[in-house]
């Protein structure tokens, strides 16, 4: 089985704990408030603006063994830049104070993920963050677009306030075929089990971010984030 089918199944519990909590399926019946959708956004942007920083420790670390995934890392560095603008813009869009946000503080569960993934590449096989790709552009092509139709459907909001979750989700569904292939790239067993680690630990994390987040039902646009 190549390794990218066995990631998916080795992780495939991990993957139902974060997608049945209960804010995400409440998302997907369109059962979600402004504020549970600002506090997404929120906590997307504190870790989302780590998104190139982590990627270039991560080149900056990866053993020569592994060299050919540093041009695959650039790429990742081209496309992520400004994606943290992204979600600024979806929040003033909102009615909300984007700048707030920009000097605010991250929810400890999301401070909690991001130090994880420094430490991942810092102190243990830099191949481990791509178990966080994995989690979060996986997570991105089966829920991002489903959930932003639902969510403007029962809020009303303007399309220019899902451009994070709509570009992101298209974007990730073209990633999830070229990481497939990066990851069945991986032949030693240490550095596959490492990704596959990284990956149902960030699945822990970043549902931990989900399920910290509000379960409000307010339908009225503007809420001070």
């Amino acid at each position: 089985m190549p390794f990218f089918e066995q990631l998916v199944s080795h992780t495939q519990s991990d993957r139902q704990r974060l997608v049945s909590a209960p804010i995400v399926q409440a998302c997907l019946r369109g059962e979600v408030g402004v504020e549970s959708y600002l506090a997404f956004l929120e906590q997307a942007y504190h870790h989302v603006h780590h998104t190139v920083p982590l990627l270039k420790a991560c080149r900056a670390r990866m053993p020569e063994r592994l060299a050919w995934l540093r041009d695959a890392l650039d790429e990742y560095v081209e496309e992520e830049i400004g994606h943290d603008e992204w979600i600024l813009n979806d929040i003033d869009a909102c009615g909300c104070d984007a700048n707030k946000v920009r000097h605010g503080r991250p929810g400890p569960e999301t401070e909690i993920m991001v130090a994880y993934a420094y430490d991942t590449i810092a102190r243990n096989n830099p191949v481990g963050f791509f178990g966080m790709v994995h989690v979060l552009e996986g997570t991105s092509v089966a829920l991002a677009l489903a959930a932003a139709d639902q969510i403007q459907t029962h809020l009303g909001l303007p399309d220019n306030a899902f451009s994070y979750l709509r570009s992101h989700g298209t974007l990730d569904q073209e990633h999830t075929a070229h990481f497939a292939l990066l990851m069945d790239g991986l032949e030693d067993p240490a550095d596959q089990q490492a990704v596959v680690h990284g990956a149902r630990m960030f699945y822990r994390l970043y549902g931990d971010i989900f399920r910290a987040l509000p379960m409000a039902h307010t339908t009225t646009a503007g809420v001070s984030a």
